[in-house]
């Protein structure tokens, strides 16, 4: 048997270059040889409370871009995770037995304080919990996951294994960190440090949906500097930042020709912006005619939702069953 592999994305908007090969281009290549269950994390969502009409619309935009990224949805199970409410029930159970100063040791929390500090709500503390009721609902041994999510993997297997512990059965498997390729991707975004992020603003990202106009003006506008003064000096981050661009969507030769340039000190930031809005025009534009065409089709959608659940909440009910009487709920 294949073994289960469990990821999920959370609605907060638009997927942008960072999340395609970081994530989905991966999620592409698993699901022929995996058993795969993508889900659009929508409870994950409320801890920042959304509006309905910014919830429902960024459930849809996930749903649009995974198709037209090549998900398929008969080789993977594709579902949004409020429509299999299994999963609530099994986050209950694990919240029985999570304990409150480790769920306050959680890095993510501690982060959340500080970032947030008007909204710290039990969502928040309780995330891990949640998280583990994703991955443990279809009994997953592999999660694709970046570093700043490893402890919340840690986490999971630590409430798997306490529930085994507690009811004397290996039912839960240990769920590891997983990523198809051997060398992760960082996609950097244009603000000249750090990787490609919604939380800096979308001036920051290149999205899938973007148009060629707009893939222009914000690639222009990437942080550069004035030039190197000395031949073969190291390039600072905003510039190696853009060549790291680059690298996931240009031919080998035009990163060797700007290189070249910026060794003699001879290049021109803007010849070399124009090539990579150029490049990254040319690569999303088969993704963007496909969000475009599949956003309009509401019953597809609607079929591929309903699919997805019926899918995922036949693994799920067949999980909270076995829990179910593993605990000790039986009927009279």
């Amino acid at each position: 048997m294949k073994e289960t592999v469990v990821s999920g994305i959370r609605p907060t908007g638009k997927l942008h270059l960072g999340n395609y090969f970081g994530a989905v281009s991966n999620f592409v290549k698993m699901q022929h040889e995996y058993n795969c269950y993508f889900f659009i994390a929508d409870f994950h969502s409320l801890t920042t409370h959304p509006t309905p009409g910014d919830l429902h619309g960024n459930v849809k935009n996930v749903l649009v871009e995974y198709l037209a990224c090549g998900i398929d949805p008969e080789a993977s199970t594709i579902y949004i995770q409020s429509d299999v409410p299994e999963v609530t029930e099994l986050y209950l159970y694990l919240n029985m037995n999570a304990y409150m100063g480790e769920l306050e040791r959680s890095t993510s929390f501690k982060d959340k304080i500080r970032s947030q500090p008007d909204n710290v709500n039990a969502g928040l503390l309780t995330y891990p919990s949640l998280m583990a009721a994703d991955i443990l609902l279809h009994k997953a041994t592999k999660v694709p996951v970046g570093k700043d999510q490893e402890q919340h993997l840690e986490m999971t297997r630590t409430f798997g294994n306490r529930f085994n512990r507690l009811y004397n059965n290996e039912y839960f498997p240990e769920a590891f960190a997983f990523n198809y390729s051997a060398n992760l991707v960082k996609v950097p975004g244009l603000d000249g440090k750090g990787k490609m992020g919604k939380s800096e603003g979308d001036a920051n990202c290149i999205y899938l949906a973007d148009a060629p106009d707009v893939i222009r003006k914000k690639v222009l506008k990437a942080v550069s500097d004035g030039g190197p003064t000395v031949e073969n000096q190291p390039k600072p981050e905003p510039i190696q930042n853009l060549f790291d661009l680059m690298k996931i969507v240009s031919a080998e030769d035009t990163i060797t020709h700007f290189d070249e340039l910026y060794n003699k000190c001879a290049i021109r930031y803007g010849d070399l912006k124009k090539q990579l809005a150029e490049d990254m025009i040319i690569f999303n534009t088969p993704i963007r005619e496909r969000i475009e065409e599949i956003a309009k089709d509401d019953d597809y959608l609607r079929k591929i939702a309903n699919h997805g659940a019926e899918k995922a909440r036949e693994s799920a009910r067949r999980t909270i069953r076995e829990v179910r009487e593993l605990i000790g709920f039986k009927p009279f």
